[in-house]
């Protein structure tokens, strides 16, 4: 799998669903650089990196290369402190056709949902 954010995160294991959406775990690398300056003594896992993990999770499961076209709803409803929540179970419904592909995620640490949105991105061609 080809990522950006390099050592930042591991995906530890997916399901595919019949009705075709997956469930991913992943593991964050509290020890990333990142983690250092956002922020010093309280880490915080960036919103837009939970974002490209979105992206590059929805690139893995289409096999396709992927631009963002549009996002909407998203929600941040939970910090992930890497240090305390590293393991994030991410659900990915996915459609996928000519036009794009949609994504609906919902990122969560035990019970607690971190992150909810919709994201529409347009299929790169190589």
């Amino acid at each position: 799998m080809q990522t950006i954010l390099t050592d930042f995160y591991t995906l530890e294991s997916y399901e595919k669903a019949e009705n075709g959406s997956f469930t991913a775990y992943i593991h964050l690398n509290k020890d990333h650089d990142i983690f250092k300056g956002h922020f010093p003594g309280n880490p915080v896992t960036p919103g837009v990196c939970m974002m490209q993990i979105v992206k590059e999770l929805a690139e893995e499961f289409t096999d396709s290369k992927l631009f963002l076209k549009t996002a909407s709803n998203v929600k941040f409803m939970a910090i992930i402190n890497p240090f305390e929540t590293p393991d994030l179970k991410l659900q990915l419904d996915i459609t996928d056709n000519e036009e794009g592909v949609k994504v609906k995620n919902a990122t969560s640490f035990g019970e607690t949902i971190a992150l909810k949105m919709s994201v529409s991105y347009k299929k790169i061609l190589s």
